[in-house]
């Protein structure tokens, strides 16, 4: 039997970048056109760099700061791709970065290798953004190639077709029978055997933890502190099996203890650096957004820059009726947001307005 096949792929790099701008009021008067250059950074193999108007590039927007992001054009070589980029800004009372102050996408080359982000500057000065006259910017970038086709052709019979792989089951099988386990795992009294190899195969934490410099004194027992037992089997679950447990299958969860979990599974993660497992659990946040717990899984985005559950959270805020909204106001979560993280909540209100009037 003839078989022929074809795979669509594309390939993405990012990036980050810092620009501390010191002596901020000094800046201002430059005038309108004028701009403060960073120094180049490489992404997705070519070279950038960030302009700084502190009077705007243009007269009708002269009140506003802009920050624009600069291709260089490299000799015999063309970027065809798409890039997305976002500015965030340093917060000096939270110590971290604003989710996003402006988010563009762009298909380059355009005339001029441009991406321009415009920032309200009144709302910035009184944000506290700028502080003893400082301001740090951060360029988050993005730049997906153009995809493309690999045709594949091969005479296979069916029934003579290569098996899967079974190494995830037998990772798994591995787990379960605790065969040639080297250390222990002890989360609130609960004990969890384990294969040192592959935790270090599968998280560069757990790695540094269990053969690095700075590893354990006795590394064949280890104490997990700030972590539920339930939520260190299903990671240690993913990490053997490459899947997520189908909670479904555990009757002592109901719809509200899934969601907890998985918020503290998309912890642990971020905690261990796999990031494969925290987009999972952010996608499942994503879906599963509802008025009670908008909030509290807003905080969690915020807290662990997680882009994808900010923007849903804001389109949910978006497209719902008006008493939906008071029932996210309502909720415990959000009083507990709006009193640890007002800007967040400010930030929200606005994109879920301006993505209203759209």
């Amino acid at each position: 039997m003839l078989l022929s096949a074809s795979t669509c792929t594309a390939e993405w790099e990012q990036g980050e970048h810092l620009f501390k701008i010191s002596n901020y009021s000094i800046h201002r008067g430059m005038g309108v056109g004028c701009y403060i250059e960073s120094s180049w950074f490489t992404v997705g193999g070519h070279e950038w760099c960030l302009h700084y108007y502190p009077d705007g590039c243009m007269e009708d927007g002269k009140d506003d700061i802009v920050v624009a992001l600069e291709l260089k054009e490299l000799d015999h070589m063309a970027l065809t791709a798409r890039v997305s980029s976002t500015i965030s800004l340093f917060h000096w009372t939270t110590k971290q970065f604003s989710s996003s102050v402006a988010a563009l996408s762009a298909n380059l080359p355009n005339p001029d290798y441009f991406v321009t982000h415009k920032l309200n500057r009144g709302e910035m000065e009184a944000s506290s953004y700028v502080v003893d006259d400082r301001l740090t910017i951060k360029c988050a970038l993005t730049v997906i190639k153009e995809p493309y086709v690999i045709e594949e052709e091969a005479h296979i019979e069916e029934e003579e077709a290569s098996p899967t792989s079974e190494i995830t089951d037998q990772l798994g099988k591995l787990l379960e029978a605790k065969e040639g386990v080297d250390v222990t795992f002890e989360v609130q009294g609960e004990k969890f055997p384990a294969h040192k190899l592959v935790l270090a195969m599968r998280s560069p934490v757990f790695k540094v933890m269990l053969y690095g410099p700075m590893m354990e004194k006795d590394s064949s027992r280890i104490v997990i502190n700030n972590m539920q037992p339930l939520v260190f089997k299903f990671l240690l679950h993913f990490i053997y099996n490459n899947l997520l447990p189908v909670m479904g299958d555990d009757d002592l969860l109901d719809g509200d203890d899934k969601k907890e979990v998985t918020r503290h599974l998309l912890m642990a993660a971020d905690r261990y650096g796999m990031e494969r497992l925290k987009l999972m659990c952010e996608s499942i946040l994503c879906k599963d957004l509802d008025a009670e717990s908008l909030a509290t899984t807003l905080a969690l985005a915020n807290q662990h820059i997680c882009s994808r559950i900010q923007d849903a959270c804001i389109r949910f805020i978006a497209s719902s009726s008006s008493t939906k909204i008071d029932d996210v106001v309502a909720s415990r979560g959000y009083n507990r947001l709006k009193r640890t993280c007002p800007d967040t909540v400010m930030e929200m209100w606005e994109k879920a307005t301006r993505l209203r009037k759209t």
